[in-house]
């Protein structure tokens, strides 16, 4: 997988995809990162990219000269899947994440400013919003997107399925895990887990993730109860 990410402030992305599983990804080949500046797309000779919006108003505008001119110099962007971060997009969640793995090169825009000029939706096939608040710009909503795709990509953590236990992966939360010392404090590490029965210790597991999630996500579990009924 290819992932390219429009940016203003690449800076603030370099560190997190040199950093742990992302950086052991592209040491493996498992994916390939590019980082364009679209300041570097400015057409004016101060370079900026913004400007103040029609009508008024507070703040500043991303023009869309920059993100356009950025967008027609990556080679196969017109095949890429094109992502803009933006607050009023749909928002992010596991089924979505997993929908990504379907495509061989992303395109993630990342705002700035008060907003952007509302012609690059038109640029775009979609809008993602990792949640119901503001950040100052995309680039920390890009890398939970980066870092919840590029995880589920076939060899990125060692065994091929040690995702699908996750919180979230099948619309349930994950189980409760425990390790050394057997007891610590007076709390001890569940009998099941100690037993050696591998198909006990797998029923209590799903048990324990159905009674998680109905207790914390009562939204999800009952979401999962639907999906139950209708397999």
């Amino acid at each position: 997988m290819k992932i390219t990410i429009l940016s203003l402030f690449p800076e603030m992305i370099s560190p997190i995809i040199n950093s742990s599983i992302l950086k052991r990804a592209v040491n493996n080949n498992n994916v390939t990162f590019d980082i364009i500046n679209y300041r570097d797309f400015s057409q004016n000779k101060h370079h900026t990219v913004d400007d103040t919006p029609y009508g008024g108003g507070p703040g500043m505008v991303l023009s869309i000269e920059p993100i356009y001119h950025a967008l027609l110099s990556i080679e196969g962007y017109k095949d890429a899947h094109k992502i803009l971060l933006s607050p009023q997009g749909k928002t992010y969640h596991q089924d979505k994440a997993k929908s990504l793995l379907q495509y061989d090169h992303i395109i993630l825009i990342c705002g700035h400013y008060e907003g952007f000029d509302d012609r690059i939706r038109k640029l775009v096939d979609e809008e993602i919003s990792i949640g119901d608040y503001v950040l100052t710009g995309g680039e920390i909503a890009a890398m939970a997107i980066v870092d919840s795709v590029v995880r589920m990509l076939p060899g990125v953590l060692g065994k091929e399925d040690s995702y699908i236990n996750d919180s979230f992966y099948n619309g349930l939360l994950d189980y409760p895990q425990y390790t050394k010392p057997r007891v610590f404090e007076g709390m001890e590490v569940p009998d099941v887990l100690l037993s050696g029965h591998h198909k006990n210790i797998e029923e209590w597991r799903l048990k324990e993730r159905i009674n998680r999630t109905k207790v914390r996500r009562p939204d999800l579990y009952e979401n999962y109860l639907k999906s139950k009924k209708s397999q």
